[in-house]
Parts: structure tokens; C-alpha cells; sequence
């Protein structure tokens, strides 16, 4: 199950990629030291993947030129049984470290871009360059109504569209 979870996860990204809308605006520069840790999601337009998902969070460790990634998430409700994927992500070159490649296994790979990070680096808006996926992402599990409008705002200012954005129920 874990196989097929991950290759679902892969493939959906996957397709992500292929895109002929210009890509959003990224951050200039993103201090790859400071975005590692935990990550909560507080809502998203979500991936197929993500369906039935609740305490959704993202784990990130640098280690050399890369860094790994760990998503998890419990499926069908706050209880319920804990799903994990395990993913490597590189820089592009040239792109202030905003414009990730994440890998879930060779060579399923999708773009990550890290649109705005919070100068305190307390919170965070992920999308993919098609703008059909979209994640805002906080360190704690929670945050207040003004600074969530604030991120969804922010959100579509790029050109996302949100109708079908997602409040994540965290644990």
C-alpha cells in the first residue's frame, strides 16, 4: 500500500509539471537552513494524493546538496492510520534556492516552488508552476485568521485559483 501511496503521489506531480501557464513568482532568495524543520499545512488546494488526509506536515533536513523531504498525513480522520513519503528535493540552479525538484524515487519528479516565506520563516505559500496545487504552511499547527488571509491573498496574487482551497484539520 505504502508502493502504491507513493506512486500516486509521484505520478500526480508528475503531471503537475507539465504546464504551459508562466510559471508564479517565486521568492528572490530562500535561506535553505531556515526552511528546514516542520511544517504544518494549514490548508491547500489538495494534490490526488492528499485526499481524506488531515494533520497534514512536511519534515525537512538539509544533508549536503540536497534535501530530504518526509510528508505525512493521517488518512480518513485525525486517528487515523499515518501515511508517510519519503522524497529528496535540489535548487535549481540560479533560482535563490525558490525553485525545488522533488524526487519521490527515480524518475518521478515534480517542481516546488516556494512562493513567499514569512521573514521570521513562521510561515510559508507552495505551489506548482501550473497553479493547480497549492499549499500554505505554517510551523505550528495553527495561525490566526488575519495571517491566513493575509497567505491567501498572497495566493492569488500569483494566480492561483482559490475556490476550492482547503482548511487542513491539524492534530
Amino acid at each position: 500500500m505504502r508502493v502504491f501511496y507513493t506512486l500516486l503521489m509521484a505520478l500526480s506531480l508528475l503531471l503537475t509539471a507539465c504546464s504551459q501557464t508562466p510559471p508564479p513568482k517565486t521568492m528572490v532568495q530562500v535561506d535553505l537552513k531556515r526552511y528546514m524543520g516542520t511544517w504544518y499545512e494549514i490548508a491547500s488546494l489538495p494534490a490526488p494524493f492528499q485526499k481524506n488526509c488531515y494533520c497534514t506536515k512536511a519534515e525537512y533536513q538539509l544533508q549536503a546538496d540536497k534535501v530530504s523531504v518526509l510528508n505525512s498525513c493521517r488518512k480518513d480522520s485525525p486517528t487515523g492510520q499515518l501515511r508517510r513519503a519519503h522524497a529528496t528535493a535540489t535548487a535549481y540552479p540560479n533560482s535563490g534556492n525558490s525553485r525545488l525538484k522533488v524526487t519521490f524515487f527515480w524518475p518521478f519528479s515534480a517542481d516546488y516552488y516556494i512562493l513567499y516565506v514569512s521573514p521570521d520563516y513562521q510561515t510559508a505559500v507552495v505551489g506548482t508552476p501550473n497553479r493547480k496545487f497549492l499549499w500554505i504552511l505554517a510551523r505550528a499547527p495553527k495561525i490566526n485568521e488575519a495571517e491566513y488571509q493575509q497567505l491567501v491573498a498572497l495566493a492569488q496574487q500569483r494566480g492561483y485559483s482559490l475556490e476550492h482551497l482547503h482548511k487542513t484539520v491539524q492534530c
